[in-house]
């Protein structure tokens, strides 16, 4: 399941795509545009920004603007960023140690093909898109 810092990343990303703004934007600004808790929004924006997905200004006009062109923006990479896994099971996450019966498993082959679907599909859609 994705949460709602993904969902919330996507519709920050997609706020900025949308003001199509030279200036950045305060991050006030959009928490109130998208309902979002600000506080909640800088936490989501600062791990945006350490992925080089958003730059960020601080001081007076400060805020965040994007770095690419929207249509240069996967869901997929948003996502990446922001979820602690995309995989569909445990054992085909990051860094997970090889399961003992992998050679065995019947179902590993779908789950292999389930997430590889799962990324092919968000690759194929922009924050352009979703404008």
């Amino acid at each position: 399941m994705i949460s709602t810092k993904g969902r919330y990343a996507i519709r920050l990303m997609i706020d900025l795509a949308e003001q199509n703004s030279e200036n950045p934007i305060p991050l006030a600004v959009i928490a109130a545009r998208q309902d979002i808790s600000k506080k909640y929004l800088e936490t989501i924006a600062k791990s945006l920004v350490a992925g080089k997905l958003l730059q960020a200004s601080s001081g007076k006009g400060g805020g965040y603007s994007l770095l690419r062109k929207a249509e240069e923006y996967t869901i997929w990479e948003i996502l990446k960023l922001t979820e602690e896994s995309m995989s569909s099971v445990s054992c085909l996450m990051d860094g997970a140690e090889q399961c003992p019966r992998e050679k065995e498993c019947r179902t590993i082959s779908m789950w292999r093909g389930y997430d590889r679907m799962v990324q092919e599909y968000f690759s194929g859609i922009t924050i352009k898109d979703l404008l």
